[in-house]
């Protein structure tokens, strides 16, 4: 495999901390790591061979970047298709494949899939423009989601009753069913080009309620073994229909009733599968090296309890960050911290993660709490 020899040139799309964490999985391989953001600091910036600044939509950066690689990878989903797709034409490995990153780009496409191939998800309906609101088929209330660009809570509102509509998207959307669910779980699951296939096992999300992003992640699951299974087999059952080479998170409501509906996927590193690092044999990172690679895929079995917390800016600061807390969250056992090289803070932006670990499942629980409470994200 050339990747051990150091001759394997990988691009990644995207710059952030997924594609951070990525490179320091990917430096155990002898990998040259290529990567194009549109931010001259963004977090790869100073761990990657090779540097380019450039839009990931704009057809030329992202093609005459990629011709430059054997094998293109991506960290977020907002990329240019039509690029990835000529370069897949033209020999290159695109990996998730292009065809897969369009029809994850649209809520509306996903939702059509999961109804394609019997996949349990909430009722929805696509509409064109706000005015379509007005005589939609479900009952309030309802959810809106933008079919392209929303991620980490943006572009998604919620519909009350009609009083609610003039605030509405007036763009391409899905709406569908309000879900009173009884939590939110995810499973990660890996695929090779072999087709091989390996899921990571379920995890427990909370999530933050004014910025709607994963604020505290339990791992592994206690949810019933019945529930887990089929949280995990429909993670199965989606890639191996997609055909993916690579790591795809599924993320699904567990009702109240007991059912498992599948909201959204993402076709790369996620959030829901942090913990891993620390938590897990083999961690996400390293096993969508393994799957892009064609490699044997690793031990996804958990090694002991872990909560992951993200550190999100606090509400009212924006500037140069500061991290209150740190030291004494890392005087407790089994506290580890994710910087991710952010530079400035703004309210509820990503600077970072803390993954606890502990053989008693309480005492993990514990001690993230003090973490979070402990640890600021300030300016």
């Amino acid at each position: 495999m050339k990747a051990f020899y150091g001759d394997l040139r990988v691009g990644v799309l995207g710059g952030g901390q997924l594609g951070r964490m990525l490179i320091q999985e990917a430096i155990n391989y002898n990998v040259s790591i290529s990567v194009l953001d549109p931010d001259p600091e963004a977090p790869c910036k100073n761990l990657c061979d090779k540097f380019v600044t450039g839009s990931l939509t704009d057809y030329e950066a992202v093609y005459n970047f990629g011709k430059k690689t054997d094998l293109l990878t991506i960290e977020i989903e907002k990329v240019n298709v039509e690029a990835l797709q000529k370069l897949e034409e033209e020999g290159v490995l695109v990996y998730p494949q292009p065809r897969i990153i369009r029809l994850i780009q649209d809520k509306g496409l996903q939702k059509e899939f999961f109804k394609q191939h019997g996949i349990p998800t909430a009722p929805f309906q696509l509409i064109g423009s706000r005015e379509v609101l007005k005589g939609a088929s479900l009952s309030y209330p309802f959810i809106q989601k933008l079919r392209r660009d929303g991620y980490d809570g943006r572009g998604v509102y919620k519909v009350r009753s009609a009083a609610d509509i003039a605030q509405a998207f007036d763009a391409p959307s899905i709406i569908e069913e309000w879900v009173d669910f009884e939590k939110e779980i995810a499973v990660i699951v890996a695929r090779n080009e072999n087709g091989d296939i390996k899921a990571f096992p379920c995890v427990e999300m909370e999530f933050n309620p004014d910025a709607n992003l994963v604020e505290f992640l339990i791992s592994p699951s206690t949810l019933p073994l019945e529930t887990q299974k089929r949280a995990e087999f429909l993670a199965i059952e989606i890639a191996n229909s997609l055909k993916i080479t690579g790591l795809l998170a599924v993320e699904m409501f567990l009702t109240k009733d007991n059912r498992v509906l599948v909201n959204e996927l993402a076709p790369r590193p996620h959030n829901s599968g942090h913990h891993s690092i620390e938590g897990n044999y083999v961690s996400q990172f390293e096993q969508h090296l393994r799957a892009i690679f064609n490699l044997p895929l690793g031990d996804t079995r958990p090694v002991t309890n872990a909560v992951m917390i993200n550190l999100l800016g606090e509400k009212g600061y924006e500037g140069p960050a500061l991290y209150e807390g740190l030291e004494e969250a890392m005087k407790l056992d089994g506290v580890y911290v994710h910087l991710y090289g952010k530079k400035f803070t703004k309210p509820f932006r990503k600077m970072g993660h803390v993954t606890i670990i502990d053989d008693v499942r309480e005492k993990a629980i514990e001690k993230a709490r003090f973490v979070q409470e402990t640890v600021k994200v300030k300016a």
